[in-house]
């Protein structure tokens, strides 16, 4: 599932409209819908190619990986798209993700900092590096712990954003998340026939009154 000769499979689920206004929209993304399209021309389907038949002037802000679910913000015209592109550049946004990982996770809650680059011969790839990755913080709590399943239920909030961070950085630490077909064993992987991996909920500024606005997209799984 790397590289630019992936195609990745029909994505038969709907995109939620879970609130919007003249600004932007705040949507449901399915698992296994790509965010923009792809680099293969046959991965043209995404959420914002979609959004976009409906919404002609809507512009991405941010993405959420294909196997991943969840709560994103686009924006539906240009004063939008740069205010909340700069939100996220500097951080002004929080969100947090629920994800069912494998094994007992010790600790109630703690911390992940692993600096993070791209693995450019396995790309998309993500790996750790010290030399010359960029800093990357994840904090986690543990809402569940399933011993039945072998598994533990978290929720995550990044700090950073990078790409592939909250995968790689459970993957680490010896939790990879389940069903997550780039960094788990192969156990943890058959464990979920979808990465489970959810995006509940994304705060941020209005772009037009400033007023907080606290989005949620209740977990699926």
């Amino acid at each position: 599932m790397t590289g630019s000769d992936f195609i990745a499979p029909p994505c038969t689920e709907d995109i939620q409209i879970l609130w919007q206004d003249e600004t932007c929209l705040l949507v449901n993304k399915p698992a296994g819908l790509l965010s923009v399209p792809g680099r293969h021309p046959a991965n043209q389907d995404c959420l914002i190619s979609r959004l976009q038949q409906q919404y002609p002037s809507a512009k991405i802000v941010h993405r959420l990986d294909m196997d991943t679910s969840g709560i994103m913000v686009v924006a539906l015209n240009a004063d939008s798209h740069r205010q909340l592109s700069l939100q996220f550049e500097k951080r002004k946004t929080e969100k947090s993700y629920i994800a069912v990982v494998f094994g007992m996770v010790a600790q109630d809650k703690g911390s992940i900092e692993l600096p993070l680059m791209t693995d450019w011969p396995n790309r998309p790839l993500q790996k750790v590096d010290h030399q010359q990755g960029k800093a990357a913080l994840t904090h986690y709590q543990v809402l569940n712990r399933n011993p039945e399943q072998n598994s533990s239920r978290l929720l995550l909030t990044p700090i950073t954003g990078r790409s592939h961070q909250l995968r790689i950085h459970l993957a680490e630490i010896g939790h990879p998340i389940l069903g997550c077909d780039f960094y788990a064993h192969e156990q943890a992987r058959a464990m979920s026939p979808r990465l489970l991996l959810h995006a509940e909920t994304l705060h941020f500024h209005h772009p037009l009154t400033g007023e907080l606005i606290q989005g949620h997209s209740p977990c699926p799984f």
